[in-house]
């Protein structure tokens, strides 16, 4: 298939039915509608070749994905934005996630759509949500909570705490633990190899079969999620939570 020209996502299949997707806007990696659509076509289109078995998600530059740019920079998406993710976390094949730097706020839903993750101890996740006094997204209500159980989760989403690689393998968030970020890729694509090698028909109906809950429920939540987004964007507690991210000081936050 060579180099893919969806947008600032590129694709690339090797000759071991194994595909690579690459999120291109470094050094963060902030998605907006148009990205998260170029991934969910860039996964249909994948799932329709014979050559394809699964794929690897990985970043380029220094972090897996930010999130959303709340600078004003770029359109964040809101119901379109989560209709768009539906696809992702709907396309059939199997994806694993290679986490390099950060996956924070809406990047941490996005690398909790996959079916695995890898990362390195440096990593930084976060759902970062009520320190900029909003309500999470990209389905994570019903993605967080069986990676790393219910209390687990409310304490990640309550605190929007950051937390690092070896933290987020001893709780269940990532799959493998490498030792350092240069070996992510090469271990992501062995995991995704190792996938490949399995009938493609029979891989594809377990992963039906075991994703099919989480997929009827992501809509829902997304369309939750986003409700509560747009309701708590209009209180002073979301200003101040974005002011505070952008002169990077502790929210003062006052329950209005």
């Amino acid at each position: 298939m060579g180099d893919s020209a969806f947008a600032a996502v590129g694709v690339t299949l090797g000759d071991d039915f194994v595909a690579t997707v690459e999120i291109r806007r470094p050094p963060n990696n902030f998605f907006d509608v148009a990205l998260v659509g170029a991934l969910a076509d860039a996964s249909e289109d994948l799932a329709r070749h014979a050559a394809c078995r699964a794929s690897v998600l990985c970043s380029k530059g220094k972090h897996f994905c930010a999130g959303a740019d709340f600078s004003g920079r770029s359109e964040q998406g809101g119901a379109a934005l989560y209709r768009e993710a539906a696809r992702v976390f709907a396309a059939p094949l199997p994806v694993v996630a290679a986490v390099q730097g950060a996956a924070v706020g809406g990047g941490l839903g996005l690398a909790c759509s996959a079916d695995f993750r890898v990362a390195a101890p440096e990593a930084r996740f976060a759902a970062n949500f009520a320190q900029l006094g909003f309500h999470h997204g990209f389905a994570l209500s019903v993605s967080l909570p069986p990676l790393v159980g219910q209390q687990r989760a409310l304490d990640l989403l309550y605190t929007g705490r950051r937390f690092g690689g070896e933290e987020a393998a001893g709780i269940g968030l990532c799959d493998r633990l490498v030792a350092q970020a240069d070996e992510l890729r090469r271990e992501a694509h062995r995991l995704a190899a190792e996938i490949a090698s399995s009938a493609p028909l029979a891989v594809r109906s377990i992963r039906a079969t075991m994703r099919a809950e989480l997929v009827a429920r992501v809509a829902a939540a997304m369309d939750r999620e986003a409700a509560e987004q747009e309701r708590l964007r209009r209180a002073a507690a979301w200003s101040e939570g974005v002011a505070a991210m952008a002169e990077r000081r502790r929210p003062r936050f006052e329950g209005r």
